[in-house]
């Protein structure tokens, strides 16, 4: 099964694919571990993005798109889920082609639906635990509210993510994400469509319930 997904920060699309890769066993490609491991490892396609990034420049999509097959053929064979590309509609247009071209499958898409202030409050809200980083604060959700400032799991205590409280740089995200015209949504919305012709299922998920309840109403609509 291949799978993209999408979701803006704060809404737990990290945690849900997380669910769906161990579920199906799928490889979990990230794109700025893409980046990272062509980087690191030195392959051409690696070297050339390189050079864009130490100008501090824009990696152009003819060097993406490449990028991200080749990782989504190589450690995709069984499988993949396909986690911060594309972020705008250009780039998603250009993936779907690229798909296409080299026969590879898209079976679903999904998104997690989450209004822009309670992603925000989400992000603003996290807590860190002194013990154990997996264990989740946060002061905006009920369910999972810390006390004071003492983990709600083991007592540890909490610490704050300076980027977490970048106003600034989280607006800066979501006005890609949210941009329904050319950004991140408007990728989303091109698969949507794809999807009302048949070629793709598209299961969108209320951001705004459980871990749990969220978990349980994917893994429904994927089985």
């Amino acid at each position: 099964m291949n799978i993209l997904i999408f979701g803006p920060n704060g809404s737990g699309k990290g945690t849900q694919g997380d669910l769906i890769k161990q579920k199906y066993n799928l490889a979990h490609i990230e794109s700025g571990a893409i980046f990272r491991e062509h980087i690191g490892g030195g392959t051409d396609l690696g070297k050339k993005a390189k050079a864009y990034i130490d100008r501090g420049d824009l990696v152009p999509d003819d060097i993406t798109i490449p990028m991200v097959l080749e990782t989504l053929k190589s450690k995709g064979k069984n499988g993949w889920l396909l986690d911060g590309f594309p972020r705008n509609m250009a780039q998603a247009e250009k993936l779907w082609e690229a798909l296409q071209k080299e026969g590879l499958t898209l079976d679903c898409v999904v998104e997690i639906l989450l209004p822009r202030e309670i992603a925000k409050n989400r992000i603003m809200g996290r807590r860190l635990c002194g013990n154990n980083n997996n264990h989740p604060n946060n002061i905006y959700i009920d369910a999972i509210r810390p006390n004071g400032d003492k983990c709600r799991v083991c007592g540890g205590d909490l610490s704050v993510r300076g980027d977490d409280q970048d106003e600034a740089a989280i607006n800066k995200r979501h006005d890609i994400y949210y941009n329904a015209k050319d950004g991140t949504l408007a990728a989303a919305y091109y698969f949507k469509k794809l999807a009302g012709g048949g070629k793709t299922a598209y299961i969108e998920l209320n951001g705004e319930g459980s871990i749990d309840s969220i978990r349980e109403t994917l893994l429904s609509r994927l089985a």
